[in-house]
């Protein structure tokens, strides 16, 4: 059973910073390394949107809310991706996911992000 598990959210001021973690877990396969892994996030009220999307090459095309400001890398060695967010902002304030196909998706169960004075 593939796993993912999101962390490192919590509540910051406007223009503040927060690195995401999602580690993968659960597979014999290494399948960390075989399939790419996306960044989403949901706000109350709306859609889950695509954040940003990685392969396992580290070729990643970000949304554009969050061009400039975000950043993914990945650490192959602990199985964790990251998702770097500089200069905050109060529409960033959602939950936000990792993402993982592999036959089926893969979620993980979200870490809160508030951004707010």
């Amino acid at each position: 059973q593939i796993q993912l598990v999101e962390s490192g959210g919590g509540s910051v001021q406007p223009g503040g910073s927060l690195r995401l973690s999602c580690a993968v877990s659960g597979s014999i396969f290494n399948i960390f390394n075989i399939r790419p892994i996306d960044w989403y996030r949901q706000a109350p009220g709306k859609q889950r949107e695509l954040v940003a999307i990685t392969t396992t090459d580290g070729n990643t095309n970000y949304a554009e809310s969050a061009k400039g400001r975000f950043t993914v890398s990945r650490d192959k060695s602990k199985n964790t991706v990251y998702l770097e967010m500089n200069s905050l902002k109060p529409e960033d304030t959602a939950v936000y996911y990792c993402h993982l196909v592999f036959v089926r998706h893969y979620w993980g169960q979200g870490t809160q992000v508030t951004v707010s004075s």
